[in-house]
């Protein structure tokens, strides 16, 4: 060892090979690391929300078949036009005691569905006075039903045959992000979503079947 190693501090004396990490690249590591971590915490909401987008879709399409079954299998009560809605059902509040028969007892049981009757939270049941505990449906959903007379079918005489036109379910909710809005013919919920907030149509979301009930007695 030279005089000047002597005379030195011990870190001047350290053979050449021997390094180490400085407090500046620490931090910068640390900091690297964070923005790492900050980029896939935020990965991981977008998955959830996606899950959750489309849950509410899928729910949403057996709601929508729910009423179109309902429809073909009543084919008088879809000719007299009984399943015509003149405002949404559902979105939201309590759950009703369906009475009747007919397109009035689908209606009313389509409207607790979109309340959430079809499902109930896991280790509760669906209390159907308080609506608590029933979340088979999605945020505000509202299902619409209309007919459209310009499409009605005619005879061999050329005479219109009334219910034969084309009907149009849907259904409609609100969605976690905004979107491309939907068609404006599709009003159903519209101006409605966010619940609480000003409207904003981009976070509708809707889905929507068409069908024609014939007439089989038709000359």
């Amino acid at each position: 060892m030279n005089d000047r190693c002597n005379r030195g501090s011990a870190r001047r004396c350290r053979p050449a090979g021997i390094a180490g990490f400085t407090m500046i690249e620490v931090l910068i590591t640390l900091i690297v690391l964070a923005l790492g971590l900050i980029g896939v915490i935020g990965l991981q909401a977008r998955g959830q929300q996606a899950e959750l987008e489309s849950y509410q879709r899928g729910q949403a399409l057996a709601l929508l078949q729910d009423m179109v079954d309902r429809i073909n299998t009543n084919r008088a009560g879809a000719h007299s036009l009984s399943y015509v809605t003149s405002s949404p059902v559902g979105g939201g509040g309590t759950l009703v005691a369906c009475s009747g028969s007919g397109a009035t007892y689908d209606l009313c049981d389509w409207g607790n569905e979109l309340n959430g009757a079809a499902e109930s939270a896991s280790g509760a049941a669906c209390d159907t006075t308080s609506g608590q505990g029933c979340v088979g449906a999605m945020l505000g959903a509202r299902g619409c039903v209309a007919y459209d007379n310009t499409t009605e079918l005619t005879d061999s005489t050329g005479v219109a045959e009334p219910g034969t036109g084309i009907y149009t379910v849907t259904v409609a909710w609100q969605g976690l992000a905004p979107t491309a809005a939907p068609p404006s013919n599709l009003t159903c919920g519209q101006n409605l979503y966010p619940a609480g907030g000003t409207a904003n149509d981009a976070y509708r979301r809707v889905v929507m079947a068409t069908l024609r009930i014939g007439n089989l007695n038709s000359p």
